[in-house]
């Protein structure tokens, strides 16, 4: 999953003289937990504790239903079942059914049955940085294809027995756009999301100025900032080949993966931001611009309404759409 430390600067660029004047109080209120192998913050202004624990909640309760690595997950049923149908809930037949559409928008360079190949790297362990066996991933990619997972109402069916879904390219931004809408509901007017480099905003800062979210120099250690994006109700979401990765032999071997290989994307980009108002498209788009590469990516984004996209090639020069400003 795509990490905090390793997509944006510290949380206190983007909150930088970001508290509020108004009542009830002037320091926001935080939650901290670890989701999905990943630092989860919500900052609040105007809540309460019984809010922030609701969203820890919602967390847990989508971390259990959604991730491959939990056995009684609705996800690992799916996968257990070998192309039997399963009947799941109705988010989870939704969310689906959201990553199957991005498989269809991006050309199948966004595949959510990734898994068998995804399965064989281990981009988190520092002892073990080896490339998996040419032969098992080439068997793996013969059973790639989101095109083998049919949805009918809540049922989910694997037609192909040895496929296997990982719902990590889009749920995180699900989660975000989950926890702003309780947010929303309990009236909460200014908030920042923060799952694992997911950034979501509910509203402004309390004085009425934008959040301002700054996207980190990739590869870059300390904490170095290329730019900054102003955002109001809006979601800031970036992938890029330097969040999860290791060389070897003058190679980057980086977790966005070829559904066409099992091998790493090679191309000439190294970090993809998109601007969006929802969480879940952010996070689909901004792994599928990275697939796409830069001019695809950017036909694509241009192509869309109500989104935008910041693209840094590997020269660090910054390409952005139409209607980005960039401080």
């Amino acid at each position: 999953m795509k990490r905090t430390a390793a997509l944006f600067t510290a949380v206190s660029i983007a909150l930088a003289a970001a508290g509020c004047s108004s009542p009830p109080r002037s320091e926001p209120l935080k939650m901290t937990g670890v989701y999905f192998d990943t630092v989860v913050e919500v900052q609040v202004w105007g809540g309460d504790q019984e809010i922030l624990d609701h969203c820890d909640e919602i967390c847990a309760h989508y971390e259990q239903m959604l991730s491959p690595t939990i056995e009684d997950s609705e996800v690992s049923a799916i996968n257990r079942a070998a192309g039997t149908p399963t009947e799941v809930s109705e988010e989870t037949a939704d969310l689906i059914k959201a990553g199957l559409e991005y498989g269809d928008i991006s050309g199948g360079m966004f595949d959510i049955t990734i898994a068998s190949a995804s399965s064989l790297w281990n981009f988190t362990d520092n002892e073990d940085k080896s490339i998996p066996d040419a032969a098992a991933l080439a068997e793996a990619v013969t059973h790639i294809d989101y095109r083998k997972v049919k949805v009918d109402g809540n049922t989910v069916t694997l037609t192909d027995p040895d496929a296997k879904i990982d719902l990590g390219g889009i749920a995180k931004g699900y989660i975000a756009d989950r926890l702003k809408d309780y947010l929303k509901s309990e009236g909460i007017r200014h908030a920042l999301i923060n799952l694992g480099g997911n950034m979501l905003a509910v509203g402004d800062r309390c004085d009425g100025t934008p959040f301002r979210i700054g996207l980190q120099r990739p590869f870059d250690q300390t904490g170095t900032v290329l730019a900054a994006l102003e955002i109001t109700d809006q979601s800031v979401v970036t992938s890029g080949n330097y969040e999860r990765y290791f060389e070897k032999d003058g190679t980057i071997y980086h977790h966005i993966l070829d559904p066409r290989t099992g091998y790493p994307i090679q191309n000439d980009l190294y970090q993809v931001t998109i601007i969006s108002d929802s969480s879940v498209d952010g996070d689909a788009l901004s792994t599928t611009c990275y697939a796409l590469g830069l001019e695809k990516g950017m036909d694509l984004i241009e192509s869309m309404s109500g989104v935008e996209a910041v693209f840094v090639t590997d020269d660090y020069e910054i390409h952005e759409t139409s209607g980005v400003t960039l401080d």
